[in-house]
């Protein structure tokens, strides 16, 4: 990896773009520490001192905010709202017929779909932004601290609806940097930002840690964490890399005088072909009671069983026991709406091609269907086992919900560095390629 970034800074082009990149993601970090209108500054301060390592229901997206949410900055937001809206989209494409048949126009059915993405993220923003601002002007954004009423002095509606524009306008030109990435930088600006965010957030997760340790003045713990980190990305590497290759022939075609045809090829299946996606299902549906809970007043009988069993996320056997059952349903739900044989086995047989030993139409379809449910099961088991390392972190090490190397942080680092290394190798490659003529 070093390597190639190193061929790559020795490149001139691909030096612009990594500097240009490099400039965007200092922007992006720079947004995520300026205050927006109407907030007491020197409060919210103290009460993220106060919660230190106990960040609640709000941890998850903070972490995807590279910790600006609780900060309530400009880019407060971050990249979650356009991670939902994606999400959205994508399953509304297998529901919505007119949605399908814009997936299927090409780059101009692409295009228009990025649009509604963008439309529906301004429309979640504003949302969570106006979701953020209620919950701080209550108090309730940092429960127990002493402070926590008064960071915003100033509740009348236009203070209220000031902070929400400025938070959804920084969404939008979040969603604007990630696309500038993606046409003058590197490629996948989403994704790299959403790397930087969680990546911001491991040193301090770390020093904390350390902090918190008790052996060796906290050495112990902390080298014990980063040994049990590098063994997750190991891990992580090996099954993200992993794929079953559906081997593929395509018959010989004459037209006219030529011939076409006759070549061998693979379909690869990935063993984790749902990605971080189920993790992110089962984290924000297990969210919704406990923040229903969160705003309920009073003392009734669900909601003390829900702060027992669903928020105390480090010791309860049922919300482990739902975490684990609710990825691996999703994991099999996401494989199922993303990747669909039927259509897979009509454009083989469409161009002539075959799977050796299966006849092409209806029987290709079920058999790739069968070896997809059979290695979505490790798959999915094994996503599940990552997602519970920093709830299992809780009761080893005390930690915060937000272990730095938590199963969701680890998945999208690797993945996205990954992908990202991938580019820049294929940009290289093309570059350097000779030719058959030297």
């Amino acid at each position: 990896m070093l390597t190639a970034f190193a061929r790559a800074f020795r490149t001139p082009d691909l030096r612009k773009k990594l500097l240009f990149t490099l400039g965007i993601i200092v922007v992006y970090r720079v947004g995520t520490h300026i205050p927006i209108p109407g907030v007491n500054y020197a409060s919210v301060q103290q009460c993220v001192k106060e919660a230190s390592g106990n960040q609640g229901l709000f941890g998850m997206i903070n972490m995807f905010s590279g910790g600006a949410l609780l900060q309530i900055t400009v880019f407060a937001l971050g990249i979650m709202p356009y991670i939902t809206a994606s999400i959205i989209l994508q399953l509304l494409t297998v529901v919505i017929p007119r949605l399908e048949a814009l997936k299927k126009e090409g780059q101009a059915g692409t295009t228009k779909i990025t649009q509604y993405t963008r439309y529906l993220t301004v429309a979640l923003a504003i949302l969570q932004g106006t979701g953020l601002v209620a919950t701080a002007r209550t108090g309730r954004l940092f429960n127990g601290c002493s402070v926590a009423t008064s960071i915003v002095p100033d509740q009348s509606i236009f203070t209220t609806v000031t902070m929400v524009v400025c938070m959804t306008a920084g969404t939008a030109v979040v969603m604007w940097l990630g696309e500038l990435i993606t046409d003058r930088g590197i490629g996948n600006g989403m994704s790299i930002l959403m790397f930087i965010s969680i990546a911001a957030t491991f040193p301090s997760a770390l020093w904390a840690i350390k902090k918190q340790g008790t052996l060796a003045g906290g050495w112990i713990e902390f080298g014990t964490v980063i040994l049990v980190g590098l063994v997750m990305v190991a891990l992580v590497v090996f099954v993200e890399q992993a794929q079953r290759r559906i081997p593929v022939q395509y018959a010989k075609r004459m037209i006219g005088r030529r011939s076409y045809g006759g070549t061998s090829t693979y379909i690869p299946l990935k063993v984790n072909q749902a990605g971080v996606i189920p993790v992110i299902f089962a984290s924000s549906l297990l969210y919704i009671p406990a923040l229903l809970a969160q705003f309920a007043g009073g003392k009734s009988g669900w909601k003390t069983w829900i702060e027992q069993n669903l928020t105390k996320q480090g010791d309860s056997p049922v919300y482990i026991t739902l975490y684990f059952l609710l990825i691996v349903f999703f994991a099999f739900f996401y494989v199922a709406i993303s990747f669909n044989p039927e259509e897979v086995a009509d454009n083989m047989k469409k161009y002539g091609g075959f799977i050796p030993g299966i006849r092409a139409g209806r029987p290709t379809a079920e058999y790739l269907s069968y070896v997809l449910n059979r290695i979505t099961w490790p798959g999915s088991l094994y996503l599940g086992l990552i997602a519970l390392v920093p709830t299992m972190a809780l009761v080893g090490f005390g930690a915060s919900q937000n272990f730095p190397f938590g199963g969701t942080s680890i998945l999208i680092i690797v993945g996205v560095g990954l992908e990202t290394v991938k580019q820049i190798e294929s940009q290289l490659q093309q570059r350097n390629y000779e030719g058959f003529l030297r």
